[in-house]
């Protein structure tokens, strides 16, 4: 399986592990990445807030190029997903802006014509790959561990926007990957709304608290620990965890796991390899879980 690949920011920056892992991960699968090293950040939704006619021109490049590879699009990122899939709605809808917009990208030679997929790897798992081809690949079963699902509201609305009329079960593909690699899904409120990171630097006490609320609602319902597909979520969700305890004065520490992460370890790849060692959050009582 061939992709244009579109990492996102953070996976290269801010939370490299989750880049790592993909790759082992990628390679297990025997995908093809073609890595859009040349592409530019989506901006996040926030660039879009500001001037949303450039949002559109950054993103309809990185179109351009998978385009011009023939490939559809895999992003690792909830967040980049999100403002992807608008961007790319917007220009499919409206081929006189699209056509606006292409001027833009004339000096560089691209030109979007409308016919790029973006996915996110979650959703290629369950609708490119299949999920009785992904059980052949577990190898390590994670029989011990209750995992709680953390979507991000970037991969979940607006669903219009998202492809949920034509795949109106992608809000529970995180419980499904979590049931194939043999661990035990937990249920709470908090699943599909914000994790906090996009206030973070503007109403830092609010950002904590929804953090936070968030991982106290998982661990109560029992789970070992929580798992994103969002760089981002993980962000507040694990780097700011030791801030959200002082606000809630207690003691937290849920290990917060990349999507790719966990699916490495039910592949038998070692926990240092996927970064599990590089969180804020020791992953250590996750490893100390899986089956020897």
């Amino acid at each position: 399986m061939r992709y244009a690949y579109y990492p996102g920011c953070v996976a290269q920056g801010g939370a490299p592990e989750l880049s790592e892992a993909m790759k082992l991960v990628g390679e297990r699968l025997g995908f093809t990445l073609e890595h859009l090293k040349e592409a530019a950040c989506t901006g996040a939704g926030v660039l879009q807030e500001r001037d949303p006619e450039l949002g559109d021109t950054l993103n309809a490049r990185t179109f351009a190029m998978a385009e011009q590879r023939g490939l559809p699009l895999m992003t690792i990122c909830s967040t980049c997903q999100g403002v992807m899939s608008q961007a790319n709605y917007r220009l499919k809808a409206d081929p006189t802006y699209r056509d606006f917009i292409n001027k833009y990208l004339e000096p560089e030679g691209l030109r979007y014509n409308g016919t790029t997929e973006v996915k996110h790897f979650m959703w290629v798992l369950i609708e490119d790959y299949g999920i009785e081809r992904l059980k052949e690949r577990i190898t390590k079963p994670l029989s011990g561990l209750a995992l709680a699902p953390f979507y991000g509201c970037y991969v979940v609305r607006p669903t219009e926007k998202l492809g949920y009329d034509e795949y109106p079960e992608r809000g529970t593909y995180l419980e499904k990957l979590i049931s194939v690699i043999g661990a035990t899904a937990v249920d709470f409120s908090g699943k599909t709304k914000c994790c906090g990171f996009p206030i973070l630097t503007m109403n830092r006490d609010n950002s904590l608290r929804m953090a936070g609320s968030h991982l106290l609602e998982a661990k109560e319902q029992g789970a070992d620990a929580m798992v994103t597909p969002c760089p981002l979520c993980h962000l507040n969700l694990d780097g700011q965890q030791p801030e959200a305890a002082k606000i809630y004065k207690t003691q937290i520490n849920l290990p917060v796991i990349h999507l790719p992460q966990i699916l490495g370890l039910a592949m038998n790849i070692e926990p240092r390899r996927l970064g599990l060692n590089k969180h804020i959050v020791s992953s250590s009582a996750v490893a100390a879980k899986v089956p020897a």
